[in-house]
């Protein structure tokens, strides 16, 4: 079984690639997964991007791979051999170095050590879209959401420095056997084309 990832910034356009990859029928030839967050019911019920303290972010941490779990599970339980994700176990590992950096937790150790105990799925090749911040911003607000999200901690440029450079610039080893990040004017489609090529690469 296959493991691609995307990664990337909220608003990033990873979930609009998924779309196109849906649309094309992708599902037939591979298990497709969303992003953590739809898979909790109730927006409340999400841990806060910024958390409290070290324990806070352990226990989002303990959250979302109760969620990283199903996964792995429905992933092999659906005998496909090909798996494509919104967001991977790298995105739990990043953001956990970047609040380590802004607020001194130091869980993202931690956290490796913890997985080892765990299921999950290993990315073989993660595909991080590169977007800076300015664009970001420029997306949320034509989204709609900058009035209901004015404190956008996943925005701020130091939090998003620190999770760019787990992917992009080795800060930590990365989950994904595999990193490639593609520049921000890769529209969603050629996203999906992208992966659809590696699609076709490994089950011809």
């Amino acid at each position: 079984m296959k493991v691609i990832a995307l990664e990337g910034p909220s608003y990033a356009g990873k979930s609009t690639a998924i779309s196109h990859l849906r649309s094309s029928g992708i599902e037939a030839r591979g298990f497709v997964s969303d992003c953590y967050v739809k898979h909790i019911a109730h927006r409340d019920d999400i841990p806060p991007a910024r958390t409290g303290s070290a324990a806070e972010q352990l226990a989002a941490f303990e959250r979302f791979m109760v969620i990283e779990g199903a996964r792995a599970r429905c992933a092999l339980s659906s005998g496909k051999p090909l798996v494509i994700l919104d967001r991977s176990i790298d995105t739990l590992l990043a953001h956990a170095h970047a609040l380590d950096a802004l607020l001194g937790y130091g869980v993202h150790l931690r956290l490796r050590d913890r997985l080892q105990e765990l299921p999950f799925l290993r990315p073989d090749h993660t595909i991080y879209l590169d977007v800076p911040a300015e664009v970001l911003g420029m997306r949320r607000k034509k989204a709609g959401h900058t009035a209901a999200e004015s404190d956008y901690f996943l925005h701020e440029a130091t939090f998003l420095d620190h999770t760019r450079d787990y992917f992009v610039a080795g800060a930590q080893p990365p989950i994904s056997r595999e990193v490639v990040a593609i520049p921000a004017d890769t529209t969603p489609a050629e996203v999906a084309q992208a992966v659809e090529s590696l699609v076709t690469f490994w089950t011809r």
